[in-house]
């Protein structure tokens, strides 16, 4: 099974790429190999000129302070059994970073800064609402001064107005440390607020790819458009064109001959299962690359 296909991104300094899929495209799987979470089989994870995946575990311990991860489920992620203070400064400990009274002061800084309260180092994670704990995740990545974060849909869990308290503060941080962040997610409406560049990916494989400038203006790749066509719009009257896409996503042990996405693809032709591999992106303008031969013809025939 090849969760992750080929997948090719590039991430600058200060940069938000954000990634977006049906669930089990490989999202996750992609940003936990990029952090050496899980072990890549095959390719390379380069970080400032370094190939991650090429050290050992003694090697790779310099750079997890440098590299840091959100998870999705606020509530899972955070064990039950040790306060705020034990989670948020258990980076501390490891790394070496602080102890005592400047440990504590570290602790009760970091709650700060993502809008909690200094008091709150003494409780519990079931003391505390979604979007809180979800920020008590962001204090602990934020522990050990990273340069880039995964955010594996750290808003997805969250009702509509946390996930915009949530994604002002990921915003507001990244201007304040110079973040980068790899922002997972699922919702296009979402990544659109955050992102520079986004990647759409589909059964483990990069389908398109450019700012969100680009994504969001014609042409756009037949899954893209499928996905852009589920954004609800927020006017009663509205009756937009709806795309739903027939039949399930493939299975990836016996993934589909040719382009991946020809089994549910509106505009599929009979050459689309027929090419040697899955077609690479083809540059239309600017950063924008598409992978489909066709694409040109999503506007006519897809509306």
């Amino acid at each position: 099974v090849k969760a992750v296909d080929g997948v090719d991104i590039e991430i600058g300094e200060g940069e938000t790429v954000g990634l977006v899929g049906e669930s089990g495209c490989g999202k996750s799987s992609l940003g936990r190999t990029m952090l050496g979470l899980e072990d890549a089989t095959a390719g390379s994870v380069y970080y400032d000129g370094v190939d991650l995946t090429e050290l050992s575990e003694s090697e790779m311990r310099p750079y997890r302070t440098d590299l840091q991860f959100i998870f999705q489920n606020p509530f899972a992620s955070l064990n039950p059994r040790l306060t705020i203070s034990d989670i948020v400064g258990e980076a501390l400990d490891i790394h070496g970073l602080a102890e005592g009274q400047e440990r504590e002061e570290r602790v009760e800084e970091l709650l700060e800064i993502v809008g909690l309260q200094a008091s709150h180092a003494s409780r519990y994670p079931h003391e505390f609402s979604g979007g809180q704990r979800q920020r008590i995740g962001i204090a602990r990545a934020l522990a050990v001064d990273p340069d880039f974060i995964v955010c594996d849909e750290p808003v997805s869990a969250l009702d509509v107005s946390v996930q915009a308290q949530i994604l002002n503060l990921l915003e507001d941080l990244q201007e304040e440390f110079g973040l980068s962040y790899l922002f997972i997610a699922h919702d296009l409406s979402v990544v659109e607020h955050i992102a520079d560049k986004i990647a759409v990916m589909y059964l483990g494989e990069v389908v398109e790819f450019g700012t969100t400038e680009e994504i969001f203006s014609p042409p756009y790749h037949p899954y893209t458009r499928a996905l852009l066509s589920a954004i609800p719009e927020p006017d009663p009257l509205w009756d937009g064109d709806r795309v739903i896409l027939e039949g399930n996503v493939p299975s990836p042990i016996e993934p589909p001959s040719g382009c991946k996405f020809h089994t549910r693809c509106p505009i599929a032709r009979d050459e689309c299962a027929e090419f040697d591999s899955h077609p690479n992106l083809e540059n239309v303008g600017g950063t924008h690359g598409i992978g489909c031969p066709f694409y040109e013809d999503v506007e006519t025939e897809m509306g």
